[in-house]
């Protein structure tokens, strides 16, 4: 299959080289021209490392011309950080075609914000997905190296407009068969998202030894007792917003994963991440994703969403107030809510036909 992967981090050079070596067919977008340039004149190819050893994936293509790389493309895949979205949607709106499939893993509610870019543009029948979490646990080992951990094996997927999750499912299944398990819309997928569960604990609550040590590992000496009780009540609260909007299990509790039961990775993932060393690591709390994606967006997004479905969420209002006092920024108005995505005035029942049926 041919697809487009977006982006020059950890997760887009995953996918590339899993998916590469998987027999696919993968053109890789960066938006830095010359971070394409440099990395096309180098051959093109990215050295995958896992328990298989040293692997070369020579890529179809490196390129930062968008619709080069979504020419022909099947299936696009957007790992790319959720502050980058409204941008990347706005570019990505002008080369899609009828039939395309665009996969956010994970999306914060990405999808909603792509499809309506491309409503704005005139783009119809094209699909949006998004899942709850990145399928690989990867970090760079150099310019066009990447070591993956683990690997995502149950990844919960919802899709925007629903009406359209049987066409979507499949085109990404190809990708990744046996892992993806529907979960409904794209609400559904979005609530799923264990990244605003996981690191808001983490980086708020180890802020003293983040800030003294040079690098510190959150999920190593940072997943102490105390903080994974918090994470828990934390979670409990993501999966109450669930419920209150009807979703049903399973909401792939993120206790799974610390015990070792089967979760969205495989059932060793925590180990293996840990045992790496490659999450120790230099967080600047100010700058880091944990904190402008997780904190910003995520947390604000699911208060916002809480609200709507008349589900509390004090925990997740409260890591919201540390974050924002850390960053000096509120949070609270400049994050992803229902006033900035556009919804503000949306019911709870205007917005499931929306998620239903998308855009008229």
């Amino acid at each position: 299959m041919q697809i487009a992967v977006l982006g020059g981090g950890n997760g887009s050079f995953a996918a590339a080289a899993d998916l590469t070596l998987a027999g696919h067919d993968v053109r890789l977008w960066r938006r830095d021209r010359a971070a394409a340039d440099d990395h096309r004149a180098a051959g093109g190819s990215i050295t995958l490392v896992d328990g298989k050893g040293r692997r070369a994936a020579k890529l179809a293509l490196v390129t930062s011309d968008l619709a080069e790389a979504l020419a022909d493309a099947q299936l696009t895949i957007c790992p790319t950080p959720a502050f980058a979205q409204g941008e990347i949607a706005a570019a990505l709106a002008r080369c899609l075609r009828p039939g395309q499939v665009v996969f956010l893993p994970p999306g914060t509610f990405g999808s909603y914000i792509f499809a309506r870019a491309c409503h704005e543009a005139g783009v119809r029948d094209v699909c949006f997905a998004e899942t709850g979490t990145l399928p690989w646990l990867a970090r760079k080992q150099g310019p066009y190296d990447i070591r993956i951990s683990g690997r995502g094996v149950r990844l919960p997927t919802g899709v925007f407009p629903r009406v359209k999750a049987a066409y979507a499912l499949d085109v990404i299944g190809r990708a990744f068969p046996g892992a993806i398990l529907p979960c409904g819309d794209a609400l559904s997928g979005a609530l799923m998202n264990a990244g605003p569960v996981i690191h808001p604990p983490l980086i708020t609550m180890n802020a003293g030894p983040i800030e003294h040590f040079e690098r510190w590992d959150i999920h190593k000496e940072g997943t102490q007792p105390a903080i994974r009780r918090v994470t828990d009540q934390l979670d409990a609260e993501r999966i109450a917003v669930r419920e209150a909007f009807g979703y049903g299990p399973p909401h792939f509790p993120l206790a799974d994963h610390y015990a070792r039961r089967q979760w969205m990775y495989e059932t060793d993932s925590h180990d293996t991440l840990t045992d790496s060393g490659d999450w120790r690591e230099r967080i600047v709390l100010t700058r880091h994703r944990y904190m402008l994606e997780d904190v910003k967006i995520g947390l604000s997004f699911l208060v916002s969403m809480g609200e709507l479905a008349g589900a509390p969420t004090p925990l997740a209002r409260s890591f919201l107030s540390v974050g924002s006092a850390i960053v000096g920024e509120d949070f609270a108005k400049t994050g992803r809510t229902r006033e900035t995505l556009g919804l503000g005035a949306m019911s709870k029942a205007e917005l499931q036909v929306l998620l239903d049926k998308g855009f008229a």
